[in-house]
C-alpha cells in the first residue's frame, strides 16, 4: 500500500500525464487544434494515405477514442473544414471521412509539433526505455 504520493505509481503517471497534456495544448494552440482534434486529424491522415478513407469506426478504433465522442470531434474538424464525411458505400449506416486539402496541410505541421513537445518533455528518458514502458502499459490487457 502506498502512503506517500511519491510512492504510488498511479499518482505519479497522473501527475506525469497532466504535465504532458499542458505541452501538448501549448504546442497545438497556435494551429487551433485540441489534442482530441489533432488524434483525429492525424490518425484520419495516416489512415487515409495507406488506402481508401477510413470509416468513423475504424478511425475511433485508431485512435483508442469513444464511437460517439468521435463523431462529435470529427464534426467540428469538418466546421473547420479540415476533413469531409461522406456515405461508406459499403454500409449505409457508416460515414468515410477524408482529410480535405487544408487538413493534409496542417496534419504534418500538427505531428511535427507534437512529436517536438514529446522530444521536450521525455528528453530526460532514455527514448527505448521510454517506448518499451510505454507500449507494455498501452497493449496490457484490461
Amino acid at each position: 500500500m502506498a502512503l506517500h504520493p511519491a510512492s504510488s505509481p498511479g499518482f505519479l503517471l497522473w501527475h506525469a500525464t497532466l504535465r504532458w497534456q499542458r505541452a501538448i495544448t501549448a504546442a497545438l494552440a497556435p494551429l487551433d487544434l485540441t489534442h482530441v482534434q489533432f488524434v483525429l486529424l492525424a490518425c484520419a491522415w495516416w489512415l487515409g494515405r495507406s488506402g481508401d478513407p477510413p470509416n468513423q469506426l475504424a478511425l475511433a478504433t485508431q485512435a483508442g477514442t469513444d464511437v460517439k465522442m468521435t463523431s462529435t470531434v470529427l464534426g467540428t474538424l469538418e466546421r473547420k473544414g479540415l476533413i469531409s464525411r461522406e456515405p461508406d458505400p459499403a454500409d449505409s449506416r457508416a460515414k468515410r471521412i477524408r482529410v480535405t486539402a487544408r487538413g493534409a496541410e496542417l496534419a504534418p505541421r500538427a505531428i511535427d509539433a507534437v512529436e517536438a513537445a514529446d522530444a521536450e518533455f521525455f528528453a530526460s528518458v532514455e527514448p527505448e526505455a521510454a517506448l518499451s514502458v510505454l507500449r507494455r502499459l498501452a497493449d496490457a490487457p484490461g
